[in-house]
């Protein structure tokens, strides 16, 4: 069958130590360390089998381009790729994907009904495929599973014809049907993944908003758009900024309450008076370029006067942010991480607010072919007037 792989080169940094999950010229843990010279390809490889009872061969029919595809096929100026996370080349990219069930072992419990899955049920699937077994995954924080793979990124993804998935890991998308039909059904569904990042990183991480609490996304991207809806849907006033014009309007369609262009506003002010002087309970950083946002997020959180605001950094990047420990002193501010979307009930929430008219099919900017998928993440690396690619196949 016809897939998109990337190959790249084994070279750690001389300055790098191997970890104790890394395996030597396979998998790190920390990919912009290590992985060389990317190279994506279109290309044949064999159409995988289902080889455990549990396990599902689905017909991929959508699935996007990531921002974490764009940086594991993005090289700096030294050949080592931009993604930091986990990594094993060569692999099939992709993991925003959608399909539909052609066969299916005779274990694999669909979790919509609990029976056994039926050829035709259309699915998406978590990219994080957690373990189940260890201290983390025991305790309830799957996205940080201590044997964690992920599906496009060590372990075969779905820009390709078919992709096999244990089917613990996937969820139904009959709830889409009464608002998507066709084509546009495994578009929603393909977008369920990015979204459920989001809904991890201001839900779960970031504690949530009460209705009339305001929040600020930096960043518009699929995954700060995603917040934007995500936050709206719980009755937050919502702040983007992001420089594009085309994902302010994106996110002004989608109801977000206020954006700022930081290329041309003082975003600490502009914060200040869309919240009446108090600062936000949530700053999302989805840009990528902490290092670059940091300072107008610090003087927001000095200058506000409120207290108790929560910083959620989602996007990767291997990268130092200039942290001043006065301001989260003073001001009772904190930090957090956030990585993943499963667990939690995170994917059955967003499909259910999706089934409830959250459209997120909006920020897909561009359909294409899977043949067409190695240009577009070229192109994705410089163009940030598209806001997400999807390819379909029929």
């Amino acid at each position: 069958m016809k897939a998109v792989r990337l190959h790249a080169q084994w070279s750690p940094k001389p300055d790098f130590k191997l970890g104790p999950k890394d395996i030597e010229g396979k998998v790190t843990w920390l990919g912009s360390k290590v992985w060389r010279y990317p190279e994506v390809k279109f290309e044949d490889i064999p159409k995988p089998e289902i080889k455990r009872p549990t396990e599902v061969v689905i017909k991929v029919r959508a699935c996007g381009i990531c921002g974490s595809d764009v940086h594991m096929a993005q090289a700096d100026e030294n050949g080592y790729i931009f993604y930091p996370g986990l990594t094993g080349f060569p692999a099939v990219l992709g993991h925003e994907f959608s399909g539909e069930v052609v066969e299916a072992g005779p274990e694999a419990i669909n979790r919509r009904n609990n029976q056994p899955f039926e050829i035709g049920e259309p699915v998406t699937a978590e990219e994080m495929l957690w373990c189940g077994y260890c201290r983390h995954c025991a305790d309830g924080f799957p996205n940080h599973c201590e044997n964690l793979h992920e599906i496009g990124f060590d372990v075969d993804g779905a820009f390709a014809e078919y992709i096999v998935v244990d089917a613990k890991y996937l969820w139904s998308l009959k709830e889409l049907e009464k608002n998507y039909a066709g084509e546009k059904l495994f578009l929603a569904g393909s977008i369920v993944e990015p979204t459920s990042v989001a809904y991890n990183a201001v839900i779960e991480r970031g504690g949530g908003v009460r209705p009339g609490d305001s929040v600020v996304i930096f960043g518009g991207g699929p995954i700060g758009l995603g917040a934007c809806a995500v936050l709206k849907r719980g009755g937050a006033q919502v702040i983007l900024s992001e420089p594009s014009e085309v994902r302010r309007k994106m996110a002004e369609e989608m109801g977000v309450d206020f954006t700022i262009n930081p290329q041309k506003e003082n975003v600490a002010e502009a914060i200040l008076e869309y919240t009446k002087g108090m600062g936000a309970k949530i700053y999302l950083e989805a840009t990528g370029v902490p290092q670059i946002i940091w300072k107008d997020l610090e003087e927001t959180i000095w200058s506000a006067r409120g207290i108790n605001s929560t910083v959620v950094v989602v996007a990767r990047a291997d990268v130092e942010i200039p942290l001043t420990a006065e301001v989260f002193q003073v001001k009772r501010a904190q930090i957090v991480g956030s990585q993943g979307h499963s667990g939690h009930g995170n994917f059955p929430h967003v499909i259910s607010l999706m089934a409830a008219g959250m459209d997120m099919t909006k920020a897909i900017s561009k359909t294409v072919t899977l043949e067409e998928i190695p240009q577009y993440i070229k192109r994705l690396q410089t163009d940030k007037d598209l806001i997400k690619v999807t390819a379909i196949n029929q």
